[in-house]
């Protein structure tokens, strides 16, 4: 792989996190508007980008039939995911939501290893494990409906890991536009009837949170694909967690919100780790 092809892929990543964090914002910024609404929101922007590039580049809409599963279970654990994200930072602290989120790295590692064959040696299980380790700080187990947001921040990285995997199995095989359009398709199809049975009418501040989650959204999702089409996500994929200190910082300025201890000590270890995973994959090439 060329050096330049890398250091794109490592500039996409770290945009894709920033796009994702603000997203996250304009989501919590709005805490009267349905969560679904905001989903639909969120997938039509970029259903219609998509939409153009692939109208532009004369590529049309065509999937092989060989990938058409692939590309379907992309599509619908995406949008599963989005929900679970979306209900996370809406009850959780910024930073909070922010730090589960950046699991799904791990998860993907795992779901590769499970579906896609790819060999993972002890120190890259050992790591997987301290992460999720560092995701229980955060999480705070307890037997009371408050932990609902944090496991809802799981799922979603759950759901996150196992569509990512599609997408790195559709790495070679379809255009990344193809990918990102159909998935934002069926989020806009399958949130529609629920955003219309409990639409609010947004005011005019309301509208340029809404327009922003779909515009952050498009931006991080666009950069994250073109990413993972760059470089190998054992590469880049630790640039994603610079998206823990964009939420710390963020939540603080805009939100007044201060993560605990427990919160800072799971975040330094999910961060920790990551680098120390991201060196350990260099040295085994």
């Amino acid at each position: 792989m060329k050096v330049e092809q890398k250091t794109k892929a490592i500039f996409y990543m770290l945009i894709s996190a920033l796009g994702f964090t603000l997203m996250s914002v304009a989501v919590k910024a709005i805490p009267g508007i349905p969560l679904f609404e905001k989903v639909f929101l969120r997938n039509l922007i970029s259903c219609l980008v998509a939409g153009f590039l692939l109208i532009y580049q004369r590529r049309g809409f065509y999937v092989k039939k060989e990938n058409r599963f692939p590309v379907f279970a992309r599509s619908f654990l995406g949008f599963l995911g989005v929900i679970a994200n979306f209900y996370a930072v809406e009850r959780l602290l910024l930073a909070d939501s922010n730090m589960l989120n950046k699991l799904s790295p791990i998860t993907v590692s795992i779901f590769a290893v499970l579906f896609l064959k790819e060999k993972v040696d002890k120190q890259q299980v050992i790591g997987i494990i301290v992460s999720f380790i560092g995701a229980l700080f955060v999480v705070k187990p307890s037997f009371s409906l408050s932990v609902l947001p944090s496991l809802a921040g799981l799922a979603s990285v759950t759901f996150a890991g196992l569509a990512y995997t599609f997408v790195r199995y559709l790495n070679d095989k379809e255009n990344p536009n193809i990918i990102v359009f159909y998935f934002s398709l069926m989020s806009v199809v399958c949130s529609a009837p629920l955003a219309i049975y409990n639409y609010v009418s947004p005011n005019p501040i309301q509208w340029i949170f809404l327009i922003s989650i779909g515009l952050f959204a498009c931006l991080a999702q666009f950069f994250m694909t073109y990413s993972y089409k760059n470089a190998p996500a054992s590469e880049v994929a630790v640039y994603n967690y610079s998206g823990i200190p964009y939420g710390i910082i963020l939540g603080y300025l805009l939100f007044n919100e201060v993560p605990d201890i427990y919160s800072l000590i799971g975040g330094i270890i999910i961060i920790v780790v990551a680098i120390y995973l991201y060196n350990h994959n260099k040295k085994r090439k």
